[in-house]
């Protein structure tokens, strides 16, 4: 279905900028990139979907191996127990997930999952367990070959740090492109980096939305 996705801020990265921007997607590819009223008006009979803050490429999550091997990321139901944040190292290993099929199955789907709630369209880094592999490309992630790991702790937002939005994306919004897009609910570039990709509202890969917050 042809879809127009606006915004009050585009952010193409490597171009301007787009206040009362738009986007729009036939399918899984963009068909044009620009002010809202010349998207609308080339594209009279999309939808339209209406998000706050700013519309950017979709990201790419670096720390994609050990996040979905050396991590465990908690059931909801596990919360009051063990927290909501992955867990690494010593506590990971005091889990015995590594050799539990069922329950590392169920940590590697939530931890794409939560991957998406952050912006993510694609992971970095070879995942040669076919299982972890298989689970990615069932999530519609795209993947990869490693863009370097992130130094330290791994982290689910691809932006920790501070990181520029340049240096996060897969690659500008451009007519022809596959549509990864992600919406933030921040004012501009500056809010986005200092909030990181928990501000993340809507992820959309190759055209569909996936995950949305409001």
């Amino acid at each position: 279905m042809l879809t127009v996705h606006a915004a009050p801020l585009v952010l193409p990265v490597g171009a301007a900028g787009v206040s009362g921007g738009a986007v729009a997607v036939d399918g899984a590819l963009i068909t044009a990139v620009g002010p809202y009223d010349e998207v609308l008006a080339a594209h009279p009979s999309a939808r339209v979907r209406q998000w706050p803050g700013v519309l950017t490429p979709g990201l790419v999550q670096r720390d994609g191996l050990p996040l979905l091997t050396l991590c465990y990321h908690p059931d909801p139901r596990e919360a009051d127990e063990l927290g909501e944040r992955p867990l690494t190292g010593a506590d990971f290993d005091r889990l015995g997930v590594a050799t539990d099929g069922p329950r590392r199955a169920g940590s590697v789907r939530r931890g794409l999952q939560r991957m998406l709630r952050h912006g993510t369209t694609h992971v970095a880094g070879v995942l040669g367990e076919p299982a972890v592999r298989t689970a990615a490309g069932r999530a519609g992630l795209t993947l990869l070959p490693s863009a370097g790991e992130a130094a330290g702790e791994p982290s689910l937002d691809p932006l920790a740090g501070g990181r520029a939005l340049a240096d996060a994306v897969h690659g500008p919004l451009v007519a022809g492109g596959r549509a990864d897009l992600a919406v933030f609910d921040v004012p501009d570039e500056e809010e986005l980096r200092a909030a990181g990709g928990a501000a993340c509202v809507a992820t959309v890969l190759g055209g569909r939305l996936v995950h949305r917050r409001r």
